[in-house]
């Protein structure tokens, strides 16, 4: 939760949310629509593909939660899919999960989570890691298990990862295996289809891709092949410049991921109790309103925070460097504030803190309309800045 947020007025309302009476007693498989009490409107539900799981439209990205409180509220409220990862926060994120549902009924919620091993690691360091994270959650067995940040078809389909996943959901420790990606999307999806391995994916999708016939096709494909569609990066990085006095529509942004029946729930990143409630407003109402049309315009004629993963720079670096991933980083700490995963994606990479210095020009020539070179030379020297100063 951003620190803005912790504050007792904050806090007060994120308890009363979270102990209100209004959570509904049905089950996630094989549900329908659900009506609030306190309107008449109904929730949005539709189906994650052939994983036979009903959801609310509206998920919850954990990502950036730090606070039990916020998952209560979005429990109590109707949310009933939450996404987390290995090693978000360094663990704590499912620690902080499987806390909290611990003495839920399992069949009143669907956690997913994530794995993303190196390259070169085995089938038994990749169900290692599941291990680590089920006794994180506490939890004999996880709805979805993705293979985390897929970008090229080599990693999609490792046949170490693949078979680690086939024998974690033999052995009842994965419901369904999944993949997550943030750029070559289409390329991936499609080659996913064609293999028939993976049941769900976890995609990038927003405003930005309005125009990406490629990757809608993709995902229709995908839809009608009967694999479950959720859609991350739905707000295109929250804000449009650095200084954040840009602000995306969030509310808008959702809409518009939804408004894509082929997807078939989002995962917004929570951390708050005011972006909860705009956010769930979201799953009795996808329809875009004149005005909320108008601002996603606008906000798309401005370059922006957010990469959107075509890969076109791929190999335009002379240094080689990915591009791409830097790109998200950099999103990763100017638009969404959080430079603890700025840094942790960065050194992952494996770049110096001054990768372009060496450059009298910069070759790659940005789709979005990045500044590549001062974007990247500013979030490659975060990883000078030790971590326990970061959140």
């Amino acid at each position: 939760m951003d620190k803005s947020s912790l504050n007792r007025r904050n806090f007060l309302r994120l308890g009363a949310a979270a102990t209100a009476g209004f959570a509904t007693s049905s089950h996630v498989t094989g549900a329908t629509e659900k009506t609030s009490s306190k309107t008449d409107k109904k929730i949005i539900t539709r189906q994650l593909g052939n994983t036979g799981i009903s959801v609310p439209v509206v998920s919850m990205g954990v990502m950036r939660a730090d606070n039990s409180n916020i998952l209560k509220a979005a429990y109590n409220l109707g949310v009933k899919h939450f996404d987390t990862a290995h090693g978000y926060q360094e663990g704590r994120n499912e620690e902080m999960v499987g806390e909290f549902f611990k003495d839920k009924p399992r069949d009143s919620f669907i956690v997913a989570t994530k794995i993303h091993p190196s390259k070169d690691a085995s089938t038994q360091d990749f169900l290692d890691m599941l291990e680590v994270s089920l006794e994180r959650l506490q939890m004999s067995y996880v709805d979805i298990l993705y293979l985390h940040a897929v970008n090229d078809e080599e990693y999609l389909h490792n046949p170490k990862f693949m078979a680690a996943m086939k024998k974690a959901k033999e052995e009842g420790k994965a419901k369904h295996l999944g993949f997550s990606t943030h750029r070559n999307m289409a390329k991936l999806i499609n080659s996913a289809v064609t293999r028939g391995f993976y049941g769900v994916i976890l995609t990038s999708y927003n405003f930005r891709h309005v125009d990406n016939t490629e990757l809608n096709e993709a995902i229709k494909k995908a839809h009608n092949e009967g694999v479950g569609i959720i859609g991350m990066k739905n707000m295109a990085g929250g804000f449009l410049d650095e200084e954040k006095t840009k602000p995306v529509n969030g509310k808008a942004a959702l809409k518009f991921a939804l408004s894509n029946p082929h997807i078939h729930t989002c995962i917004p990143g929570i951390s708050s109790y005011e972006m909860l409630m705009e956010n769930w407003s979201v799953a009795k109402d996808v329809n875009l309103s004149p005005s909320e049309k108008q601002d996603l315009e606008l906000a798309s004629n401005e370059t922006g925070m957010y990469c959107t993963g075509c890969d076109t720079c791929a190999g335009q670096c002379k240094r080689d460097l990915p591009v791409s991933d830097l790109m998200r980083s950099y999103m990763y700490n100017y638009a969404y504030a959080y430079p603890a995963k700025a840094r942790e994606t960065v050194v992952a990479l494996g770049v110096s803190d001054s990768p372009c210095d060496d450059c009298d020009e910069c070759s790659v020539k940005c789709q979005s309309g990045f500044d590549v070179r001062n974007r990247i030379t500013n979030i490659a020297r975060i990883q000078n800045v030790p971590n326990e100063f970061l959140v």
